[in-house]
């Protein structure tokens, strides 16, 4: 029982700590003056990003219908599916802008005002989904399903928010108003 407890515990000091690493890595990249050179092939990873988190937004969409379906087995794979490509999202992200500067919304209006907040929001919530989505699949992992179903609550509709509006922000920046 105390190894349990040890190893929960020590769970939970490294979901704590991936969960604030990452976006101070991620700051830290968007901050850095200059960037790396790795190619001219690094710019279509903006497109890759999009492209994961269209699918990563059906793939949610698909894992909740799954649950409330009662069929586990595909619920767990979409949300496997979602969670391997949320990782395969950040090394993509990360490798972007630590070659690439961020790109400038374009838009004029009142559509500044829609993005920005869409941005904003996108933003911040991706600060609160990664905690909640590693303990997430935590406790989906170790088969505590009580646990799990009280934090989906939060988790799910946030990560929803943020895969929806990560597609909503490169559709804004990469497709409707793109730098000239």
């Amino acid at each position: 029982m105390a190894a349990e407890v040890v190893e929960v515990k020590s769970s939970k000091v490294l979901i704590n700590t991936i969960s604030i690493v990452i976006p101070l890595v991620v700051a830290g990249l968007l901050a850095l003056p200059e960037k790396f050179d790795f190619g001219s092939w690094t710019k279509s990873l903006t497109h890759v990003i999009g492209a994961i988190n269209s699918v990563t937004t059906v793939a949610l969409i698909f894992g909740f219908i799954f649950i409330k379906q009662k069929k586990i087995e595909a619920h767990r794979l979409m949300m496997t599916i979602s969670f391997a490509l949320g990782s395969i999202f950040l090394v993509c992200y990360v490798l972007y802008h630590l070659t690439n500067p961020a790109n400038r919304f374009t838009g004029v209006g009142f559509i500044r005002y829609v993005y920005f907040f869409t941005l904003i929001t996108h933003v911040g919530l991706s600060f609160f989904v990664l905690p909640l989505v590693l303990r997430a699949m935590f406790y989906a992992v170790t088969k505590q399903f009580e646990n799990h179903r009280k934090i989906v609550r939060f988790a799910y509709p946030i990560w929803l928010y943020v895969s929806i509006t990560g597609v909503m922000v490169y559709l804004f920046v990469y497709q409707l108003f793109p730098a000239k």
